[in-house]
């Protein structure tokens, strides 16, 4: 049976914040949350008190709610659905006044809405499914520093996914050694490299020598190769003054990209060196080390989803969004509905791919998918098919683990890369054919031949852990 002191308050809950009759406004930010109730709260009152606890609410009657209209600032719970093939859990879709929160403010929108609600006693979990976030509070935030076109037009690379690396080891490089790994992907063939998220500036390699020494190979390999290169810099630290001194010497060093660990650095942060990029035309990558921690439990946390939409709102050019293939888990579905929602402009809803709302980007600029984990060539064909031509495919292991080495690996991707694009173009059904596709590619590559040998045995297939409620 429900608690009896809570249930007495759950009913002044209900008689305020439970409207069934409610129509959102246009300006109302919307949000869908999957809440499974406490045993013997009813799934109105669990809903009315998660609208309550996210915007005007608290457990009892306060005389203070005469002195303003609680009409107008009270967030609404207008919709309660069941949850497809999960009899413990239902959706609430609830309506919040866009005066509830601060312009531009990501972190005063997850303040509201994901503070203290998700500890709430009713509840026995909590999940922030999915965001409606309107027009006007849209055109007040930001957005990518740069955007996919400008992005492409700084790099002058068009008409195909991007070629990435992290270099590997991620730790324990000397910063010389690692200048050294990043030149030879480079020259290879790849485009950009990438410091891994916990890269900072240990003992083994500080931050300035590091970016000394990465600087001097990405020059070397542009010079080289008559292409625009470029190493993700990670410019994350223990505060933001040291985040923007490593920001700033990037610039001065010529580098066209710097990088970021967004939630473990925080919105603020992120925001903060998102606008900075803005004035100074530095491009921004994003990693979202992290994410699991909040996102992979199908009943509790925020989905990605969710997550992705705020990074574009708080800024940055690139986001790592999972392979779908590789190492790291991603539904195929809920991958591409979140990958429209950082690359289009406008995402209509579609449960089919956990899209719970229509989504307006306005003129708001798109965020690169970066496609990253445990890939290697066998999986270019599945990549370039799920990620299209905006995109940055990553291969860490999958280029150093060459048995030629960096260089090799690179040009082991870069061969396998074009013949996709190719055979694509020309019409060909890239994850029936892909691997024709890639031997036909390897009678003139040794370097492809090599790498499809290497890797023809390895495959993560491993059961989706959230997948979704269809």
């Amino acid at each position: 049976m429900a608690n009896k002191t809570f249930d007495a308050g759950v009913q002044d809950y209900k008689l305020t914040y439970w409207t069934p009759d409610y129509v959102p406004l246009d300006t109302d930010l919307l949000a869908c949350f999957k809440v499974v109730a406490q045993e013997g709260v009813p799934r109105e009152e669990a809903a009315a008190a998660v609208a309550a606890e996210s915007s005007t609410g608290t457990w009892t009657t306060v005389w203070t709610d005469l002195l303003t209209d609680m009409e107008f600032y009270k967030g609404r719970c207008y919709r309660i659905e069941d949850v497809p093939g999960d009899k413990t859990a239902f959706y609430a879709f609830i309506a919040y006044p866009l005066d509830l929160f601060e312009e531009g403010s990501v972190v005063n929108v997850l303040t509201s809405l994901v503070g203290n609600v998700f500890g709430f006693k009713a509840v026995r979990s909590l999940r922030l499914e999915d965001l409606r976030f309107p027009i006007a509070f849209i055109k007040t935030c930001g957005g990518p520093p740069s955007g996919i076109q400008v992005e492409r037009d700084k790099l002058n690379k068009y008409g195909r996914p991007m070629l990435g690396c992290t270099i590997k080891p991620k730790l324990g490089l000397s910063a010389k050694n690692y200048g050294r790994a990043v030149y030879e992907c480079l020259r290879g063939g790849l485009d950009l490299t990438k410091d891994d998220e916990n890269i900072n500036s240990q003992p083994f390699q500080r931050w300035r020598d590091r970016f000394e020494f990465v600087a001097e190979a990405v020059d070397k390999a542009a010079l080289q190769t008559g292409e625009v290169k470029g190493h993700y810099l990670n410019v994350t630290s223990g505060t933001v003054e040291e985040m923007m001194k490593r920001a700033e010497f990037a610039k001065e060093l010529g580098q066209p990209i710097i990088m970021h660990d967004f939630l473990t650095a925080g919105f603020t942060a992120n925001t903060t060196l998102a606008n900075w990029c803005r004035d100074n035309g530095m491009l921004l990558h994003i990693h979202r080390a992290m994410h699991a921690v909040i996102d992979r439990n199908p009943h509790h946390g925020i989905h990605f989803r969710v997550l992705a939409k705020c990074l574009r709102l708080s800024g940055g050019d690139h986001l790592h969004t999972g392979t779908v293939v590789g190492k790291l888990e991603g539904d195929r579905a809920s991958t591409l509905g979140f990958v429209d929602q950082l690359r289009e402009a406008f995402v209509p809803e579609d449960r089919s791919r956990g899209i719970f709302f229509d989504q307006d980007w306005g003129s708001m600029p798109g965020v690169m998918a970066v496609a990253s984990g445990g890939i290697h060539v066998w999986h270019m064909p599945a990549l370039v098919n799920i990620f299209g031509d905006d995109s940055v495919l990553q291969f860490g292991g999958g280029t150093q683990g060459h048995p030629g080495g960096n260089a090799a690996g690179a040009a082991a991707n870069r061969v396998a890369l074009e013949a996709c694009v190719k055979a694509r173009n020309e019409g060909r059904e890239l994850e029936k054919e892909g691997a024709d596709i890639l031997r036909e590619a390897a009678r003139h590559s040794k370097e492809l031949a090599v790498a499809l040998d290497t890797w023809k045995e390895i495959k993560f297939e491993f059961d989706t852990v959230d997948k979704l409620d269809a």
